[in-house]
Order: C-alpha cells, then structure tokens, then sequence
C-alpha cells in the first residue's frame, strides 16, 4: 500500500472496516504519521456515534434512508457531552495516579464503583516494570476504554489490545513513549465487544513484545 493510500484509510481505519491484515499494516503507519494518529482521535466521536446507529436501528430500516431534521442536533449534543465527560475523566484519572504513587507499588487488582457501574482494572508486570489502569464502561455500541500507563522504558511504540472470551482481538489505542518519560500517560479508546465479553487487556509493544496484563476476571 502506498504511502497516500495509507493516509486515505483514516476514516476506514477509525470506523472499524478495514480487514485485519489492513488495519494491521495502517497500525505500523500510524506510528510513523502524528497527523493520521491525530485524525484517527478526531474521528472516534463520529465512529461511536456511527455504531451506537447502527445498534439502535431496525433491520427493516433501509440502510440508506434519509435521517430525521432532529438527527444532526441529537448528534452534536453526544458528541458535546462525551467531551465533557473526557475531560472529567482526565482529572479523576490524574488524581488517581498520584494516590497509587504515593501508596507504592501496585499488584494487579479490580473494582467497580461510581454511578455509571464503570469496571476499573488495575495491574503491574514485575519483567517490563510496566503499571497500568483501564476504565471500562459499557455503552450501546461496546466498551469505552480510558487507559493510564506508566512507563519508563521508551521509546517505543505501544498499543492496548482486548481480548475477547473467544480469543479475538481488537485494538483498543495506541501511543508513542517518550524517552524515559514515567509520568502518567491516559488516553481513551474503544472496542466493539462489550465489557462481559472481553476475558483480558494485553499492552504491547508495536513489534508484539508483552508488558502488561490486565485480566478482566
């Protein structure tokens, strides 16, 4: 695939159509493309609102039927509040990072708590030295993932992988490490398998090197 073509698979990429082998080789892109990885997060909104669509409408809804007048303004309004919602997310992500620090060494641990019945997953591998923490809450459309790692040991290129009851596979984000940079590091993402159907989180390297697990069980 040329360098162009990769590009023009963003939106495909973010919507969740490309097949394995290409959304494979436009994640090996990604690293490499600040501007792709930045559209491909500008996109997730519009993915979710897309899939949350495609739940919710009848089968005997012709796929190309023309939307309401209310349809445009019922989107803007999601999109709105799960922007909010993002950035109530950070702040609590942020102060739970220093209360773990200050405690010390985490061991991998789970709890469920807050209104929205959220599941937090908290684990540490002793090999790579790796700490991290998924918030998963469950939504029409399949799991939103929010994900804070603390690694020390970049640069490297990392992804969060959810593996499901049935040994599938989808990635949930990816990111880049800085050099020697340990401080909190959240981002969000999402899955289309919902929470009671994914056994475990795997962060990996880009190259498949295993740093942490995160069982959901």
């Amino acid at each position: 695939m040329r360098s162009l073509e990769r590009h023009r698979d963003v939106a495909a990429y973010a919507l969740g159509v490309l097949d394995e082998a290409e959304a494979f080789r436009f994640e090996d892109h990604l690293m490499e493309c600040p501007s792709c990885a930045a559209q491909v997060t500008e996109f997730g909104p519009t993915a979710r609102q897309m899939m949350l669509y495609r739940r919710a409408t009848p089968r005997t809804v012709h796929p190309f039927a023309g939307p309401g007048p209310q349809l445009l303004d019922k989107l803007l309004g999601e999109v709105a509040v799960r922007h909010r919602a993002s950035r109530r997310k950070l702040l609590f992500a942020l102060a739970a990072s220093v209360v773990i620090a200050l405690a010390g060494p985490a061991v991998a641990m789970m709890a469920t708590g807050g209104d929205d019945d959220a599941v937090q997953v908290t684990a540490t591998d002793e090999k790579s030295g790796v700490w991290a923490q998924v918030k998963i809450e469950n939504e029409v459309w399949g799991s939103d993932i929010e994900l804070t790692v603390k690694d020390g040991a970049g640069p490297r290129d990392c992804r969060l992988v959810a593996v499901g009851h049935d040994g599938s596979e989808q990635t949930v984000t990816s990111w880049n490490v800085p050099t020697h940079d340990a401080r909190p590091n959240t981002m969000h993402g999402g899955a289309a398998m919902h929470p009671d159907e994914i056994i475990r989180y795997e962060l990996r390297t880009a190259d498949g090197e295993h740093l942490v697990t995160l069982p959901t069980d």
